[in-house]
């Protein structure tokens, strides 16, 4: 690959193009494959003249030799469906498979020494598991090579090798012969007739080296249940029916159902309105024993430790359910709470319902009359008239508008009563609207009955088109001198009769 790629720099631009192309034909399986070392290859017609492994790129029982590790699932016992990528399912089991050929001609009698496989299972938890193979021999060139199988998962799994599972097959131990569980350490020596580690060249001389791995996921599950604290039943419930007032036991059961372990599992839980967390209630019980945890589950969650495959855990807590006036809504309230497990593989949820009645009275609230009166200058008084029952009043909004129709004001009051001044005379019209709390929440009315006009153009008790008094043509005969003149009557008809009645006496 070196002379190519020197080739490659010192050849005109052409050519060197042309041998760029070259280059990649042959990275690019080595790369697509994961095989190593880079060495010269060979064919079913020109084989090595030299003792090689697996460098025969068209051996028609096989294909390629230097894609010599392969894997498939171990419930699948055809002769074929071997490959180069598998995606895991929890708790399955894999094959590991090792083409082994010594590729020297068979004329040439040559004999592959201290023949050895092995191979890395890495322990590690990952999406992606790779498994490498390497085939070394004392005498071949190169003396070691290599080739790699790679398992995954939407979800971290460990690849676990299966003890005792190893074993060599070729044209002597055709029924395979049990290999050393070293093959996955130290490694594991080969050979045709026995295991002493020969293996002569040519294609009778070949074999297989196959093992197991099994593969476990990371998974876990999470349910949320509930009860009515105190209450006779004990049973934890995906609903419960309680009163306003009443508290309530959440339960959270954890359980690592996968086959690897989680470490740091954060539990949290989030409590619906109309429920409220009781400070120093919670508990946890695992494999430990029980004890009180701290508080926090209903904030930013609390860490319950780490659980190995199969391992699981309780956290229980109490709430109190809000008294009937605090509840959300009038009826039936349905009071939902999600506790949700986290670990290093994601996040699951489950929920739990309280049910519980909110006793409402009936609820008026109206808008009954609005009345507009002037004060000094160009002031005016709103004056609303309203109704609330089984609420809150908690103010009155006027919209005022000129004789156009245009909004020139809106204003506010709590109180039924405002005092406004547009600044100039004219007509206006006003449109009252109240505004209350009800059941938690702010409501409206307004009515025909609560809008008003008023014309302040007009002066009050003065008519529209005065006109000026007629002169009568007899004076009137009332008054202080037609009165005076009965009165001097009367007297001096009194006075004669006086004088009368005096002169009779006098002659009798």
């Amino acid at each position: 690959m070196s002379k190519l790629l020197s080739l490659v720099r010192k050849a005109p631009k052409r050519t060197s193009a042309a041998l760029l192309m070259i280059a990649a034909a042959v990275i690019v399986p080595a790369a697509l494959f994961a095989w190593g070392p880079e060495r010269p290859t060979y064919t079913i017609e020109i084989p090595a003249d030299h003792v090689t492994f697996n460098s025969i790129t068209n051996n028609p029982n096989y294909g390629d030799e230097r894609n010599f590790v392969t894997i498939k699932d171990a419930a699948n016992t055809a002769k074929g469906g071997w490959t180069d990528d598998v995606t895991v399912q929890n708790g399955k089991e894999y094959y590991v498979r090792m083409y082994v050929h010594n590729n020297a001609a068979a004329n040439l009698n040559l004999v592959a020494e201290n023949v050895v496989a092995n191979f890395n299972v890495p322990t590690q938890t990952a999406k992606r598991i790779q498994i490498d193979g390497y085939l070394s021999s004392s005498n071949a060139k190169p003396d070691k090579i290599w080739d790699q199988a790679v398992f995954s998962s939407d979800s971290d799994f460990n690849m676990t090798y299966v003890a005792g599972s190893a074993t060599y097959t070729n044209n002597v131990f055709t029924a395979g012969t049990a290999l050393p569980d070293t093959i996955v350490s130290s490694g594991a020596t080969l050979g045709y007739d026995k295991l002493d580690g020969k293996i002569p060249g040519c294609y009778k001389y070949d074999g297989l080296v196959i093992f197991k791995v099994k593969a476990t996921t990371a998974s876990f599950d999470v349910q949320k249940t509930v009860r009515a604290n105190g209450a006779t039943d004990k049973t934890f419930k995906e609903n419960v029916d309680v009163k306003p007032g009443d508290k309530v036991d959440y339960q959270i059961y954890f359980k690592n159902t996968g086959g690897t372990q989680l470490k740091d599992v954060v539990i949290k839980d989030t409590l619906p309105a109309g429920a409220k967390y009781v400070a120093g209630s919670t508990y946890l019980h695992n494999s430990d024993g029980t004890k009180q945890v701290a508080d926090g589950i209903t904030a930013g969650g609390i860490v319950i430790g780490g659980y190995a495959s199969g391992g699981d855990a309780y956290i229980k807590f109490t709430a109190e359910i809000s008294a009937n006036d605090s509840l959300p809504t009038c009826g039936q309230n349905t009071l939902i709470n999600t506790a949700k497990a986290t670990t290093g593989n994601g996040s699951k949820e489950d929920t739990a319902t309280v049910t519980v009645t909110k006793d409402c009275k009936t609820v008026a609230y109206t808008c009954n009359a609005l009345s507009v009166t002037s004060l000094t200058g160009t002031a005016l008084r709103f004056t609303t008239d309203y109704t609330v029952t089984n609420a809150t009043f908690k103010s009155v909004t006027y919209v005022i508008k000129d004789a156009s129709g245009k909004e020139i004001a809106t204003k506010t009051s709590t109180d039924k009563t405002l005092d406004y001044n547009p600044g100039v005379n004219g007509k206006f019209s006003v449109q009252a609207t109240i505004t209350a709390s009800a059941d938690n929440k702010d409501v409206t009315a307004t009515s025909q009955g609560c809008a008003a006009t008023i014309d302040t153009t007009k002066t009050p008790g003065t008519p529209e088109n005065p006109t000026t008094p007629k002169t009568p043509t007899e004076l009137p005969t009332t008054g202080a001198g037609e009165t005076l003149a009965s009165v001097m009557g009367l007297g001096a008809l009194i006075t004669s009769l006086g004088y009368y009645i005096a002169s009779r006496r006098v002659i009798l």
